[in-house]
C-alpha cells in the first residue's frame, strides 16, 4: 500500500513555494520522495534548506507569475517535472463599488491566467515527452461562496475550479490527471486581516466543525494523494481541506 503514495524519483513544480501553503506542500511531497522545484517572488532559502535537509533535490525559481514569460521560464528550469501544484495567489480586499481594476487584473492575472498559462505549457510539455503527469489548483472556499470584499479572489478562484474540470475532460485521455485542492480558512498571511478582526474570526471558527483554523500542514496528505500513483483513476475532482466547513 505504502507503494501507492511513494513519489520517489518524481519531479514536482511548486508555486508560491517561499512560504505559508505552498511550502508545506512543497515539503510533504519532499517527505514523500519527490524532488521539488520552487517556484515564488519571495525567498525560497527555509523552504530549500527544509527540502534538503530530507535528503530531496530543491530547485529553486525566481519568477513572478505576472510576467507572461514566467510559465517559459519555470518549464525551462524544470524540463523533466512530472507534478504541478498550482498554488500561488494574491487577495485584493474592497468593497465591490470601490474594487480598482488594477486590483482586479493583477489578481486575475496570477490566480487564474498563470496558473492555466503554466498547465498548458506543462502539459504540452508532457505530451512532447510522452508521458503523463499530474496536475493540482489550489481553489478555495470562494470557488463554491461568494464572500466579502473579495470579488477577483472569488472570480478567480471560480475560474480555476471550472478550469480544473475544463483541463481533466481534454487532458485525461492524454495521461494527465488535473485536480483540485480546496482549502479551508487557513492560517496564512492571506487571512491575516480575518483572523485580526474579532467578529470575522468568532464568526468563522462558529462554522468549522472542527473547532480550529486550518494550517498549511495540513494540505500535505491531499497534495501527496492527489500527485501519488492512488490518485490514478482521480480526474477533476475538488478535494476540500476545510475542516468540515462545507457540511455546515
Amino acid at each position: 500500500m505504502s507503494s501507492l503514495f511513494d513519489l520517489d524519483g518524481q519531479l514536482a513544480i511548486v508555486t508560491g513555494a517561499s512560504r505559508g501553503l505552498g511550502a508545506a506542500m512543497a515539503i510533504g511531497l519532499a517527505e514523500a520522495g519527490a524532488d521539488v522545484a520552487l517556484v515564488a517572488r519571495g525567498d525560497l532559502q527555509e523552504t530549500q534548506a527544509n527540502i534538503e535537509r530530507l535528503g530531496r533535490r530543491a530547485i529553486t525559481i525566481n519568477a513572478d507569475l505576472e510576467d507572461r514569460s514566467a510559465p517559459e521560464a519555470i518549464l525551462k528550469a524544470a524540463p523533466a517535472a512530472d507534478i504541478l501544484v498550482n498554488n500561488a495567489g494574491i487577495i485584493r480586499r474592497a468593497s465591490v463599488i470601490d474594487y480598482s481594476d488594477e486590483d482586479w487584473d493583477a489578481v486575475i492575472e496570477v490566480n487564474l491566467r498563470a496558473a492555466f498559462a503554466l498547465s498548458r505549457a506543462f502539459a504540452r510539455a508532457l505530451v512532447e515527452q510522452k508521458r503523463g503527469g499530474k496536475i493540482i489548483n489550489i481553489a478555495s472556499m470562494l470557488s463554491f461562496q461568494g464572500g466579502i470584499r473579495v470579488a477577483a479572489y472569488t472570480a478567480a478562484k471560480s475560474g480555476l475550479l471550472g478550469l480544473t474540470r475544463a483541463m481533466a475532460n481534454e487532458l485525461a485521455p492524454l495521461g494527465i490527471n488535473v485536480n483540485a485542492i480546496a482549502p479551508g480558512y487557513m492560517a496564512t498571511a492571506n487571512t491575516q486581516a480575518l483572523r485580526d478582526d474579532p467578529v470575522r474570526s468568532r464568526d468563522i471558527l462558529a462554522r468549522i466543525p472542527a473547532g480550529r483554523w486550518g494550517t498549511p500542514d495540513d494540505l500535505k496528505g491531499a497534495a501527496v494523494f492527489l500527485a501519488s500513483p492512488a490518485a490514478a483513476y482521480v480526474h477533476g475532482a475538488v478535494l476540500a481541506v476545510d475542516g468540515g466547513w462545507l457540511c455546515r
